[in-house]
Protein backbone atom coordinates (compact mmCIF):
# COMPACT_ATOMS: atom_id res chain seq x y z
CA UNK A 1 0.00 0.00 0.00
CA UNK A 2 2.80 2.52 0.89
CA UNK A 3 4.88 1.69 -2.21
CA UNK A 4 1.72 2.16 -4.37
CA UNK A 5 1.12 5.53 -2.72
CA UNK A 6 4.55 6.28 -2.70
CA UNK A 7 4.92 5.47 -6.90
CA UNK A 8 1.83 8.00 -7.26
CA UNK A 9 3.55 10.52 -5.18
CA UNK A 10 6.39 10.19 -7.89
CA UNK A 11 3.94 10.99 -10.44
CA UNK A 12 2.55 13.70 -9.33
CA UNK A 13 6.26 15.33 -8.53
CA UNK A 14 6.47 14.76 -12.73
CA UNK A 15 3.59 16.79 -13.66
CA UNK A 16 2.75 18.99 -10.44
CA UNK A 17 -0.39 19.08 -8.48
CA UNK A 18 -2.34 21.25 -10.65
CA UNK A 19 -2.15 19.18 -14.23
CA UNK A 20 -3.94 16.00 -13.34
CA UNK A 21 -6.47 18.08 -12.46
CA UNK A 22 -6.72 20.39 -15.01
CA UNK A 23 -6.56 17.41 -17.41
CA UNK A 24 -9.53 15.70 -15.62
CA UNK A 25 -11.80 19.10 -16.30
CA UNK A 26 -10.33 19.54 -19.89
CA UNK A 27 -11.53 15.82 -20.80
CA UNK A 28 -15.36 16.20 -19.35
CA UNK A 29 -16.39 18.16 -22.84
CA UNK A 30 -15.47 14.81 -24.50
CA UNK A 31 -17.91 13.19 -22.14
CA UNK A 32 -20.22 15.43 -22.22
CA UNK A 33 -20.54 16.33 -25.82
CA UNK A 34 -22.11 13.48 -27.76
CA UNK A 35 -24.37 12.87 -24.72
CA UNK A 36 -25.11 16.48 -24.59
CA UNK A 37 -25.66 16.60 -28.27
CA UNK A 38 -28.22 13.87 -28.64
CA UNK A 39 -30.14 15.06 -25.42
CA UNK A 40 -30.55 18.37 -27.29
CA UNK A 41 -31.74 17.42 -30.50
CA UNK A 42 -34.34 15.24 -29.17
CA UNK A 43 -35.60 17.93 -27.17
CA UNK A 44 -35.52 20.93 -29.70
CA UNK A 45 -36.65 18.48 -32.70
CA UNK A 46 -38.68 15.46 -31.53
CA UNK A 47 -36.47 13.30 -33.35
CA UNK A 48 -34.50 10.60 -32.00
CA UNK A 49 -33.44 9.96 -35.98
CA UNK A 50 -32.56 13.17 -36.28
CA UNK A 51 -30.74 13.19 -32.85
CA UNK A 52 -28.96 10.07 -33.68
CA UNK A 53 -27.91 11.02 -37.19
CA UNK A 54 -26.07 13.95 -35.25
CA UNK A 55 -24.53 12.55 -32.53
CA UNK A 56 -22.97 9.75 -34.86
CA UNK A 57 -21.64 12.63 -37.07
CA UNK A 58 -19.76 14.10 -34.04
CA UNK A 59 -18.33 11.01 -33.48
CA UNK A 60 -17.60 10.60 -36.93
CA UNK A 61 -15.74 13.26 -37.10
CA UNK A 62 -13.95 12.49 -33.74
CA UNK A 63 -12.60 8.74 -35.01
CA UNK A 64 -11.93 10.55 -38.47
CA UNK A 65 -9.35 13.66 -37.03
CA UNK A 66 -8.19 12.94 -33.56
CA UNK A 67 -5.08 11.13 -35.18
CA UNK A 68 -4.69 14.06 -37.48
CA UNK A 69 -4.92 16.15 -33.95
CA UNK A 70 -2.45 13.74 -32.36
CA UNK A 71 -0.16 14.01 -35.69
CA UNK A 72 -0.35 17.78 -35.42
CA UNK A 73 0.64 17.77 -31.56
CA UNK A 74 3.59 15.09 -32.51
CA UNK A 75 4.99 17.78 -35.28
CA UNK A 76 4.12 21.09 -34.16
CA UNK A 77 3.71 20.89 -29.71
CA UNK A 78 0.68 20.40 -27.94
CA UNK A 79 0.50 23.77 -27.05
CA UNK A 80 -0.70 25.59 -30.13
CA UNK A 81 -2.38 22.83 -31.72
CA UNK A 82 -4.62 22.19 -28.02
CA UNK A 83 -5.00 25.95 -27.85
CA UNK A 84 -6.57 25.99 -31.74
CA UNK A 85 -8.79 22.96 -31.39
CA UNK A 86 -10.51 24.56 -27.59
CA UNK A 87 -11.40 27.62 -29.89
CA UNK A 88 -12.95 25.72 -32.75
CA UNK A 89 -14.55 23.38 -30.77
CA UNK A 90 -16.22 25.81 -28.46
CA UNK A 91 -17.21 27.77 -31.22
CA UNK A 92 -18.77 24.78 -32.80
CA UNK A 93 -20.38 23.77 -29.73
CA UNK A 94 -21.79 27.18 -29.42
CA UNK A 95 -23.10 26.81 -33.04
CA UNK A 96 -24.79 23.41 -32.53
CA UNK A 97 -26.78 25.03 -30.06
CA UNK A 98 -27.89 28.01 -31.60
CA UNK A 99 -28.43 25.71 -34.93
CA UNK A 100 -30.70 23.33 -32.87
CA UNK A 101 -32.76 25.89 -30.73
CA UNK A 102 -33.00 27.96 -34.36
CA UNK A 103 -34.42 24.30 -35.84
CA UNK A 104 -32.07 23.47 -38.43
CA UNK A 105 -32.41 20.82 -40.62
CA UNK A 106 -30.43 17.63 -39.79
CA UNK A 107 -27.94 18.08 -42.73
CA UNK A 108 -26.61 21.15 -41.52
CA UNK A 109 -26.79 20.00 -37.64
CA UNK A 110 -24.55 16.84 -38.47
CA UNK A 111 -22.48 19.15 -40.30
CA UNK A 112 -21.95 20.80 -37.40
CA UNK A 113 -21.88 18.14 -35.35
CA UNK A 114 -18.92 16.66 -37.40
CA UNK A 115 -17.20 20.04 -36.97
CA UNK A 116 -17.74 19.34 -33.10
CA UNK A 117 -16.44 16.35 -32.89
CA UNK A 118 -13.53 16.83 -35.15
CA UNK A 119 -12.07 19.80 -33.16
CA UNK A 120 -12.54 18.24 -29.84
CA UNK A 121 -8.87 18.44 -28.39
CA UNK A 122 -8.41 14.71 -27.46
CA UNK A 123 -7.00 15.79 -23.74
CA UNK A 124 -6.87 12.06 -22.70
CA UNK A 125 -4.32 10.80 -25.12
CA UNK A 126 -2.18 13.61 -25.04
CA UNK A 127 -1.89 13.97 -20.95
CA UNK A 128 -0.95 10.01 -21.46
CA UNK A 129 2.18 11.53 -23.70
CA UNK A 130 2.67 14.71 -22.01
CA UNK A 131 3.32 12.14 -18.69
CA UNK A 132 5.29 9.69 -20.26
CA UNK A 133 7.12 12.54 -21.85
CA UNK A 134 7.96 14.05 -18.55
CA UNK A 135 8.62 10.39 -16.77
CA UNK A 136 11.56 9.46 -19.61
CA UNK A 137 13.10 12.35 -19.14
CA UNK A 138 13.28 12.04 -15.33
CA UNK A 139 14.85 8.83 -16.33
CA UNK A 140 12.09 7.38 -14.26
CA UNK A 141 11.71 3.50 -14.10
CA UNK A 142 8.96 0.79 -15.13
CA UNK A 143 6.76 1.44 -12.23
CA UNK A 144 6.76 4.92 -12.32
CA UNK A 145 5.83 5.18 -16.10
CA UNK A 146 3.25 1.90 -15.04
CA UNK A 147 1.23 4.22 -12.50
CA UNK A 148 1.46 7.12 -15.17
CA UNK A 149 -1.01 4.90 -17.34
CA UNK A 150 -3.44 3.90 -14.23
CA UNK A 151 -3.46 7.28 -13.02
CA UNK A 152 -4.44 8.42 -16.50
CA UNK A 153 -6.34 6.00 -17.18
CA UNK A 154 -8.46 6.54 -13.76
CA UNK A 155 -8.65 10.23 -15.06
CA UNK A 156 -10.32 8.96 -18.16
CA UNK A 157 -12.62 6.45 -16.03
CA UNK A 158 -13.98 8.85 -14.11
CA UNK A 159 -14.58 12.10 -16.80
CA UNK A 160 -17.08 9.37 -18.55
CA UNK A 161 -18.41 9.16 -15.23
CA UNK A 162 -18.83 12.26 -14.62
CA UNK A 163 -19.44 14.07 -17.65
CA UNK A 164 -22.93 11.97 -18.62
CA UNK A 165 -24.02 13.02 -15.27
CA UNK A 166 -23.26 16.92 -15.49
CA UNK A 167 -25.52 16.89 -18.67
CA UNK A 168 -28.36 14.86 -17.13
CA UNK A 169 -28.36 17.50 -14.09
CA UNK A 170 -28.51 20.01 -16.55
CA UNK A 171 -31.19 18.75 -18.52
CA UNK A 172 -33.06 18.10 -14.88
CA UNK A 173 -32.53 21.72 -13.98
CA UNK A 174 -32.39 23.66 -16.40
CA UNK A 175 -32.50 22.65 -20.82
CA UNK A 176 -29.22 19.95 -22.80
CA UNK A 177 -28.51 23.48 -24.03
CA UNK A 178 -26.52 24.55 -20.96
CA UNK A 179 -25.27 21.02 -20.54
CA UNK A 180 -23.37 22.04 -24.22
CA UNK A 181 -23.01 25.56 -23.39
CA UNK A 182 -21.30 24.70 -19.93
CA UNK A 183 -18.65 22.17 -22.75
CA UNK A 184 -17.66 24.82 -24.25
CA UNK A 185 -16.46 26.84 -21.26
CA UNK A 186 -14.78 23.87 -20.01
CA UNK A 187 -12.83 23.26 -23.09
CA UNK A 188 -11.84 27.02 -23.55
CA UNK A 189 -10.99 27.66 -20.11
CA UNK A 190 -9.19 23.96 -19.64
CA UNK A 191 -8.41 23.25 -22.43
CA UNK A 192 -6.24 26.33 -22.86
CA UNK A 193 -5.00 25.76 -18.94
CA UNK A 194 -4.16 22.68 -20.49
CA UNK A 195 -1.88 23.65 -23.29
CA UNK A 196 -0.59 26.59 -22.03
CA UNK A 197 0.55 24.46 -17.98
CA UNK A 198 4.63 24.51 -18.03
CA UNK A 199 4.72 21.25 -18.83
CA UNK A 200 3.95 21.37 -22.77
CA UNK A 201 7.45 22.15 -23.09
CA UNK A 202 8.21 18.15 -23.03
CA UNK A 203 6.16 17.70 -26.04
CA UNK A 204 7.47 21.17 -28.42
CA UNK A 205 6.70 18.52 -31.29
CA UNK A 206 9.53 17.66 -33.82
CA UNK A 207 9.95 18.20 -37.65
CA UNK A 208 7.93 15.88 -39.56
CA UNK A 209 10.65 13.92 -41.92
CA UNK A 210 11.18 14.31 -45.39
CA UNK A 211 12.95 12.35 -48.35
CA UNK A 212 15.04 9.70 -47.11
CA UNK A 213 14.38 9.79 -43.80
CA UNK A 214 10.34 9.49 -44.47
CA UNK A 215 10.94 6.64 -46.45
CA UNK A 216 13.30 5.06 -43.85
CA UNK A 217 10.67 5.60 -41.04
CA UNK A 218 9.79 1.81 -39.59
CA UNK A 219 6.08 0.98 -39.91
CA UNK A 220 4.50 0.13 -36.79
CA UNK A 221 4.68 -3.03 -35.27
CA UNK A 222 1.98 -5.56 -35.30
CA UNK A 223 1.36 -5.16 -31.80
CA UNK A 224 -0.09 -1.65 -32.32
CA UNK A 225 -2.65 -2.81 -34.70
CA UNK A 226 -3.56 -5.57 -32.76
CA UNK A 227 -4.24 -3.28 -29.64
CA UNK A 228 -6.43 -1.09 -31.86
CA UNK A 229 -8.10 -3.82 -32.77
CA UNK A 230 -8.56 -4.39 -29.10
CA UNK A 231 -9.99 -1.13 -28.35
CA UNK A 232 -12.30 -0.97 -30.87
CA UNK A 233 -13.89 -4.17 -29.37
CA UNK A 234 -13.69 -2.92 -25.68
CA UNK A 235 -15.58 0.69 -27.09
CA UNK A 236 -17.81 -2.23 -28.69
CA UNK A 237 -18.49 -4.01 -25.23
CA UNK A 238 -19.61 -0.21 -24.22
CA UNK A 239 -21.91 0.52 -26.42
CA UNK A 240 -23.42 -3.09 -26.40
CA UNK A 241 -23.52 -2.46 -22.62
CA UNK A 242 -25.59 1.08 -22.93
CA UNK A 243 -27.87 -0.17 -25.14
CA UNK A 244 -28.53 -3.87 -23.20
CA UNK A 245 -28.53 -1.35 -19.86
CA UNK A 246 -31.03 1.31 -21.44
CA UNK A 247 -33.15 -1.81 -22.72
CA UNK A 248 -34.15 -3.63 -19.76
CA UNK A 249 -34.11 -0.64 -17.36
CA UNK A 250 -37.29 0.52 -19.55
CA UNK A 251 -38.43 -3.26 -19.90
CA UNK A 252 -38.62 -2.74 -15.94
CA UNK A 253 -40.27 0.27 -15.88
CA UNK A 254 -36.84 2.18 -14.52
CA UNK A 255 -35.43 4.12 -17.42
CA UNK A 256 -34.21 6.53 -15.08
CA UNK A 257 -31.86 3.69 -13.55
CA UNK A 258 -29.75 3.49 -16.58
CA UNK A 259 -27.41 6.14 -16.12
CA UNK A 260 -26.69 5.00 -12.39
CA UNK A 261 -26.23 2.02 -13.47
CA UNK A 262 -23.56 2.86 -16.25
CA UNK A 263 -21.75 4.87 -13.67
CA UNK A 264 -21.66 2.45 -11.46
CA UNK A 265 -19.91 0.32 -13.76
CA UNK A 266 -17.61 3.13 -14.54
CA UNK A 267 -16.86 3.78 -10.80
CA UNK A 268 -15.50 0.69 -10.09
CA UNK A 269 -13.41 0.28 -12.94
CA UNK A 270 -11.70 3.98 -11.82
CA UNK A 271 -11.47 2.41 -8.38
CA UNK A 272 -9.59 -1.23 -10.00
CA UNK A 273 -7.52 1.28 -12.69
CA UNK A 274 -6.22 3.23 -9.62
CA UNK A 275 -4.99 0.54 -8.08
CA UNK A 276 -3.61 -1.04 -11.24
CA UNK A 277 -0.59 0.77 -9.82
CA UNK A 278 -0.09 -1.50 -6.90
CA UNK A 279 0.52 -4.34 -9.52
CA UNK A 280 4.62 -5.59 -9.21
CA UNK A 281 6.61 -5.72 -12.69
CA UNK A 282 6.82 -9.31 -12.80
CA UNK A 283 3.08 -8.77 -13.80
CA UNK A 284 3.90 -8.05 -17.44
CA UNK A 285 1.92 -6.48 -20.24
CA UNK A 286 1.14 -9.67 -22.06
CA UNK A 287 -0.03 -11.16 -18.96
CA UNK A 288 -2.13 -8.33 -18.02
CA UNK A 289 -3.66 -7.91 -21.51
CA UNK A 290 -5.11 -11.67 -21.28
CA UNK A 291 -5.65 -11.24 -18.07
CA UNK A 292 -7.87 -8.26 -18.25
CA UNK A 293 -9.31 -9.71 -21.61
CA UNK A 294 -10.19 -13.03 -19.97
CA UNK A 295 -11.99 -11.43 -16.80
CA UNK A 296 -13.49 -9.40 -19.22
CA UNK A 297 -15.58 -12.51 -21.00
CA UNK A 298 -15.89 -14.42 -17.89
CA UNK A 299 -17.76 -10.98 -16.23
CA UNK A 300 -20.12 -10.33 -19.42
CA UNK A 301 -21.16 -13.82 -20.11
CA UNK A 302 -23.95 -13.37 -16.91
CA UNK A 303 -25.33 -10.38 -18.76
CA UNK A 304 -27.33 -12.80 -21.11
CA UNK A 305 -29.58 -13.86 -18.22
CA UNK A 306 -30.01 -10.95 -15.97
CA UNK A 307 -33.74 -10.52 -15.58
CA UNK A 308 -33.97 -7.95 -13.05
CA UNK A 309 -32.85 -4.47 -11.61
CA UNK A 310 -30.71 -5.76 -8.69
CA UNK A 311 -28.82 -8.65 -10.83
CA UNK A 312 -28.19 -5.91 -13.18
CA UNK A 313 -26.15 -3.60 -10.85
CA UNK A 314 -24.60 -6.55 -9.32
CA UNK A 315 -23.22 -8.19 -12.74
CA UNK A 316 -22.46 -4.61 -14.28
CA UNK A 317 -20.73 -3.28 -11.44
CA UNK A 318 -18.29 -6.45 -10.97
CA UNK A 319 -17.79 -6.28 -15.06
CA UNK A 320 -16.32 -2.80 -14.47
CA UNK A 321 -13.13 -4.23 -12.78
CA UNK A 322 -12.48 -5.42 -16.13
CA UNK A 323 -12.54 -2.62 -18.16
CA UNK A 324 -10.13 -0.20 -16.50
CA UNK A 325 -7.09 -2.92 -16.45
CA UNK A 326 -7.57 -3.60 -20.28
CA UNK A 327 -8.12 0.45 -21.44
CA UNK A 328 -4.53 0.48 -18.75
CA UNK A 329 -2.72 -1.44 -20.75
CA UNK A 330 -3.59 -0.97 -24.33
CA UNK A 331 -2.03 2.77 -23.99
CA UNK A 332 0.74 1.40 -22.44
CA UNK A 333 1.60 -1.18 -24.66
CA UNK A 334 1.21 1.47 -27.44
CA UNK A 335 3.13 3.91 -25.55
CA UNK A 336 5.55 0.64 -25.43
CA UNK A 337 5.64 -0.18 -29.11
CA UNK A 338 5.86 3.55 -30.83
CA UNK A 339 8.69 5.56 -31.55
CA UNK A 340 8.22 9.30 -29.46
CA UNK A 341 8.06 11.72 -32.14
CA UNK A 342 4.74 9.90 -33.13
CA UNK A 343 3.33 8.66 -30.39
CA UNK A 344 0.38 11.59 -29.59
CA UNK A 345 -0.25 10.26 -33.24
CA UNK A 346 -0.56 6.70 -31.85
CA UNK A 347 -2.47 7.85 -28.35
CA UNK A 348 -5.19 9.07 -30.63
CA UNK A 349 -5.72 6.53 -33.28
CA UNK A 350 -5.92 4.41 -29.85
CA UNK A 351 -8.67 6.73 -28.21
CA UNK A 352 -9.97 6.96 -31.76
CA UNK A 353 -10.78 3.26 -32.38
CA UNK A 354 -12.70 2.92 -28.74
CA UNK A 355 -15.06 5.68 -30.29
CA UNK A 356 -15.52 3.87 -33.38
CA UNK A 357 -16.27 0.74 -31.66
CA UNK A 358 -18.47 1.98 -29.23
CA UNK A 359 -20.45 4.28 -32.19
CA UNK A 360 -20.95 1.29 -34.55
CA UNK A 361 -22.00 -1.35 -31.46
CA UNK A 362 -24.35 1.37 -30.09
CA UNK A 363 -26.20 1.53 -33.25
CA UNK A 364 -26.32 -2.34 -33.92
CA UNK A 365 -26.67 -3.63 -30.35
CA UNK A 366 -29.15 -0.66 -29.88
CA UNK A 367 -32.15 -2.82 -33.42
CA UNK A 368 -30.79 -6.33 -31.60
CA UNK A 369 -32.62 -5.19 -28.42
CA UNK A 370 -35.75 -3.97 -29.94
CA UNK A 371 -35.55 -7.52 -31.90
CA UNK A 372 -34.60 -9.69 -28.98
CA UNK A 373 -34.72 -7.94 -25.48
CA UNK A 374 -31.55 -7.02 -23.86
CA UNK A 375 -30.04 -10.03 -24.36
CA UNK A 376 -29.45 -9.26 -28.36
CA UNK A 377 -27.57 -6.12 -27.06
CA UNK A 378 -25.73 -7.93 -24.41
CA UNK A 379 -24.88 -11.10 -26.62
CA UNK A 380 -22.48 -8.25 -28.39
CA UNK A 381 -20.64 -7.13 -25.97
CA UNK A 382 -19.97 -11.29 -24.66
CA UNK A 383 -19.03 -11.74 -28.62
CA UNK A 384 -16.59 -8.46 -28.40
CA UNK A 385 -15.15 -10.10 -25.55
CA UNK A 386 -14.40 -13.21 -26.75
CA UNK A 387 -12.78 -11.42 -29.68
CA UNK A 388 -10.47 -9.19 -27.19
CA UNK A 389 -8.94 -12.30 -25.49
CA UNK A 390 -8.22 -14.18 -29.27
CA UNK A 391 -6.36 -10.76 -29.86
CA UNK A 392 -4.67 -11.29 -26.73
CA UNK A 393 -3.90 -14.71 -26.92
CA UNK A 394 -2.80 -14.90 -30.63
CA UNK A 395 -0.89 -11.22 -30.93
CA UNK A 396 2.50 -10.95 -30.30
CA UNK A 397 3.76 -8.88 -27.64
CA UNK A 398 7.77 -7.39 -27.05
CA UNK A 399 9.17 -8.39 -24.31
CA UNK A 400 10.45 -4.70 -23.90
CA UNK A 401 10.35 -1.55 -26.18
CA UNK A 402 11.13 -1.50 -29.45
CA UNK A 403 11.75 2.12 -30.42
CA UNK A 404 14.90 3.19 -30.24
CA UNK A 405 14.00 6.87 -28.21
CA UNK A 406 13.81 3.78 -25.07
CA UNK A 407 16.90 1.94 -25.99
CA UNK A 408 18.45 0.79 -22.56
CA UNK A 409 15.60 1.75 -20.29
CA UNK A 410 17.83 4.94 -19.43
CA UNK A 411 17.07 8.42 -19.39
CA UNK A 412 19.75 9.41 -22.16
CA UNK A 413 18.56 7.58 -24.75
CA UNK A 414 15.26 8.95 -24.34
CA UNK A 415 16.67 12.81 -24.26
CA UNK A 416 18.93 12.15 -26.60
CA UNK A 417 16.11 11.48 -29.00
CA UNK A 418 13.82 14.19 -28.01
CA UNK A 419 13.62 17.88 -29.68
CA UNK A 420 16.28 19.79 -28.51
CA UNK A 421 13.52 22.34 -26.87
CA UNK A 422 12.94 19.01 -24.67
CA UNK A 423 16.51 17.82 -24.14
CA UNK A 424 17.96 21.42 -23.29
CA UNK A 425 15.46 21.96 -20.80
CA UNK A 426 16.38 21.25 -17.08
CA UNK A 427 14.94 18.34 -15.06
CA UNK A 428 12.99 20.52 -13.00
CA UNK A 429 9.82 19.42 -10.62
CA UNK A 430 6.69 20.90 -11.22
CA UNK A 431 5.68 19.63 -7.73
CA UNK A 432 4.67 23.61 -7.33
CA UNK A 433 2.35 24.48 -10.41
Amino acid sequence: MFGTVDTYRKVIALTGPLLPVISFFARLPVAMSQFGSVLLVVQTSGSLATAGIVGGSLSAGQVVCGPLLGRLADRHGQRPVVLAAAAVNALATGALVAGALAGLDTVPLAAIGAVTGASIPLIGPLARTRSVALAHRAGADESVIGAVHSLEGTLDEVSFVFGPALVGLAVLVAHPAVALAGAAVLVVAFGSAYALHPTASVTAGSPAPTGAAKAGRPRHPGIVHAVRGSLALQGAMFGACQAGIASLTDRLGAPGQAGIVYAAMGVVSAVVGLALGALPARFGLRLRWRTATGAALLLSAPLLFVDSLWSLYAVVTVLGAAYAPHLITAFALTERAVAHDRLAESMAFAASSLVAGQAAALAVSGRLAEWYGPAGAFAVAVGAAALCLVLALLARVPAARTHPAAAGGGATAVTAAMPAAVSAAPRESYAGR
